[in-house]
């Protein structure tokens, strides 16, 4: 998911207690810098910051962060010249979301009971289908006297 323009990251939306993987394609990366250093922190006030060196690959450099409880997710890139790109001062700034508790399972797991009676049924569904399709195909062939079995070995016959 590209956020801004030369920023990607390998999910939707950025959630708490979760990893992320963050692609630079910008002016270092346009620039041929051998290194690039991601300089991040969370909240408002840019707490618990850290900086990580990107990998640099074919597709731009790339970095993986945990991310944090925090409304925020802030950072920036340096290279190696101590050049910056802080997106003209402002610095990249996304929002991200608490987990949704509602798809949490909590508790024992007899609730996800019902997902092996869902694999059951559409087993079920799959072999009626099949046999359906047989009975559609092979039962004229058989009332009709048109149908040959196959003979694995020529000599056998009789």
């Amino acid at each position: 998911m590209e956020l801004v323009k030369n920023i990607f990251f390998n999910t939707d939306k950025l959630v708490e207690n979760t990893k992320v993987k963050i692609s630079y394609t910008g002016v270092l990366f346009q620039a041929n810098s051998e290194e690039v250093f991601l300089h991040f922190g969370f909240g408002e006030n840019w707490e618990q910051t850290a900086d990580l060196k990107m990998e640099k690959t074919e597709l731009g450099f790339q970095a993986e962060i945990e991310l944090v409880e925090s409304p925020l997710l802030n950072f920036c890139f340096k290279n190696e010249n101590d050049e910056w790109d802080n997106n003209n001062n402002q610095n990249y700034i996304f929002p991200i979301e608490k987990i949704e508790l509602s798809l949490v399972p909590l508790g024992d797991t007899d609730s996800l009971l019902p997902t092996k009676h869902l694999r059951k049924s559409y087993i079920i569904s799959k072999k009626l289908k099949l046999a359906i399709y047989k009975i559609i195909h092979y039962l004229p062939k058989l009332i009709s006297g048109n149908y040959k079995r196959k003979i694995a070995n020529p000599d056998e016959q009789q």
